[in-house]
């Protein structure tokens, strides 16, 4: 029983060393990084109906799961929250540790899939971000992930539509046409729509809470929030 997709570990180990140059190949994720970090910081507070201050998150217990070099995991810390930060490859984990490090941030950063993680907490929070799509076996990924939240818990999942336009933007846009990302970054079999994710969480004790788009707007070069799902989406999970 395993969700490890040994064909995408190591194509992102093989560019961990990338993580924290925002002119490098994650560019499209720094990018994307203050949507997301904004979206979950104020869903969380709205949610737990945590107190405005420098440190909003404080005491949340978060496990980000596929947390790369630590993009999230790190603003995560900066507003409170106690992390831990897991991903498959060692790579990733070494840059985490290091940047983390560097920074002077306590995040528990451990080699790991849901699956495999030898760990006794459960958990406020737990995302699942931009990783569905690299995974074998969504529903044994979000089962597992989904056994390590606590009840009333959050599950946020980011992950592309499958549809015609996700794969001519994601995939022969980004990747070929603009070479944001590295060709073979994604798969389009590996999507999902919202639908079917929806599905799986249902089936593994999760009820849909938010579901909305995120776009980036090529004028001012800005990603934001908005009512179009057809290629990029983020959801809330609640556990039962």
């Amino acid at each position: 029983m395993n969700t490890i997709n040994k064909k995408e570990i190591e194509k992102f180990s093989q560019i961990a060393n990338e993580w924290w140059n925002p002119e490098g190949k994650f560019k499209p994720l720094h990018k994307f990084n203050p949507i997301r970090i904004k979206y979950i910081k104020d869903n969380i507070i709205k949610h737990f109906k945590l107190p405005l201050n420098e440190k909003p998150l404080k005491k949340i217990e978060i496990l980000d799961i596929g947390c790369g070099g630590g993009l999230l995991s790190e603003p995560m810390c900066k507003m409170g929250a106690n992390i831990v930060g897991i991903d498959a490859s060692e790579e990733n984990i070494k840059i985490a540790k290091f940047h983390s490090k560097k920074n002077k941030l306590k995040i528990n950063y451990i080699c790991s899939s849901p699956e495999f993680l030898k760990i006794k907490k459960k958990f406020d929070v737990i995302l699942n971000m931009e990783i569905v799509e690299h995974v074998d076996d969504v529903n044994l990924f979000i089962n597992k992930s989904s056994k390590l939240l606590k009840k009333n818990g959050l599950m946020f999942i980011a992950t592309l539509n499958k549809t015609l336009k996700s794969y001519v933007f994601a995939i022969v846009g980004a990747e070929y046409v603009l070479k944001w990302l590295p060709i073979g970054t994604h798969d389009w079999e590996k999507f999902l729509t919202p639908e079917e994710l929806i599905k799986i969480g249902e089936t593994n004790n999760l009820n849909i809470k938010k579901l909305d788009g995120m776009n980036f707007n090529i004028l001012n070069d800005q990603w934001k929030i908005s009512s179009d799902k057809s290629v990029n989406y983020i959801s809330i999970f609640k556990k039962n």
